[in-house]
């Protein structure tokens, strides 16, 4: 973590971070998580989950569960990103996660460009996932629990290949959506789904 390349805003307080996973996705819910970590228990290993292994990934997930003084995950559900759009739902399941805290914060870290609208003191970093410890946290708890649920999803809906590309628009996918047609949990809003509508 190279978070000292920015003025992190909350330091002294009770803070937590947040992100979210799964906006590029054609099916499936957006989800988001948000952790709270305690500062005498550094994790090692945290960063951006796309950047890290599924084993690492795992590694550091047992420590966050294990450690963090809370984490929680918010959604944002199929219908809700098809009438909102998919930033105003991610930043709809960052505040449901970051509401579901057991403890709540003094300050959230956002990853990304925007804060939710709420009332909690805030700053959005952008590639927060790599300088932030908490918000990295959070990217690897959503990202791990979206996965697991696509691969769920998968056995719900046989044939689209979702335990495999967890609902990104890879060619196996198009070529099942071809082929099958939109499931349940298409999001009908997006342009390779909405076109076979």
């Amino acid at each position: 973590m190279r978070s000292n390349r920015i003025k992190l805003e909350g330091q002294g307080k009770i803070t937590a971070g947040t992100d979210e996973v799964g906006r590029g996705p054609l099916a499936g819910d957006v989800l988001a998580a948000a952790v709270i970590l305690d500062p005498a228990k550094p994790i090692y290993g945290l960063n951006d989950s796309k950047k890290l292994s599924e084993k690492k990934r795992l590694a550091c997930l047992i420590q966050i569960q294990e450690n963090a003084v809370s984490f929680a995950i918010g959604r944002a559900s199929v219908a809700e990103i098809d009438k909102l759009n998919i930033l105003q739902a991610s930043l709809l399941a960052m505040h449901r996660a970051v509401a579901a805290l057991s403890v709540q914060p003094e300050f959230v870290y956002v990853d990304g460009n925007f804060c939710p609208k709420w009332e909690y003191p805030s700053q959005a970093i952008i590639k927060g996932d790599s300088l932030v410890p908490s918000i990295a946290a959070a990217s690897i708890l959503a990202k791990v629990t979206r996965d697991r649920e696509m691969v769920e999803m998968d056995k719900r809906y046989p044939g689209y290949g979702f335990a495999k590309h967890k609902g990104y628009p890879t060619a196996l996918h198009l070529q099942a959506l071809k082929s099958l047609g939109v499931s349940p949990i298409h999001r009908r809003t997006f342009a390779p789904v909405a076109k076979l509508l």
